[in-house]
């Protein structure tokens, strides 16, 4: 008898579940892969001064993104697309901070 194995089975066998295990967990959503266009610009924002004595417009129906302050930036949710996140930024790509909470400081 001899002790040697035919392993290229086993090998393959092992490749494959590595790939089925991605693509299940790619397909039922755990597993993102992020492409360029993930980072593209949500919605266009535009901030209105508010001078006291004068009126402004906005309209009545609310915008599809919700704004939440966490660790001192602020955090868009879109609620017409589950899921969709993203952080408030200016033109320059500076994260836009929230009053009321710590900002985290630089670690030195």
């Amino acid at each position: 008898m001899s002790d040697e194995r035919n392993v290229i089975p086993q090998i393959l066998t092992g490749i494959g579940c590595i790939f089925l295990t991605v693509g299940t967990l790619w397909y039922y959503g755990y597993l993102h892969f992020a492409k360029p266009e993930d980072a593209l610009q949500l919605s266009e924002f535009t901030m209105l001064k508010t001078v006291p004595g004068e009126d402004y417009k906005v309209a009545l129906e609310p915008a599809p993104q919700v704004a939440q302050c966490i660790d001192g930036v602020m955090v868009l949710f879109d609620t017409a697309q589950k899921g969709l996140t993203g952080v408030l930024v200016n033109d320059r790509k500076q994260a836009v901070r929230c009053m009321g909470q710590e900002t985290p400081q630089k670690v030195q």
